[in-house]
């Protein structure tokens, strides 16, 4: 690969990544906002300690911005 290929699938990878903060938690796939119709079983994720989570149905990736919640 070339170097402008791996820049441009890492772009377009962090364009993948949904950022959620402390009020989105606790953070569970599918999020409200998606779509019906790529509706899987609610799966909950534990993103406050890594920071970073995906879910495992649909490979969706989520990162958390901002502060850790408080309590964590």
């Amino acid at each position: 690969m070339t170097q402008q290929t791996i820049q441009t699938l890492t772009q377009q990878s962090e364009q993948d990544i949904i950022g959620v903060t402390a009020a989105d938690l606790p953070l569970h796939c599918p999020t409200p906002g998606m779509p019906a119709w790529s509706a899987h079983p609610r799966v909950f994720l534990d993103i406050v300690h890594t920071r970073q989570a995906s879910c495992p149905y649909c490979g969706t990736r989520f990162k958390l911005v901002g502060d850790t919640p408080h309590g964590h």
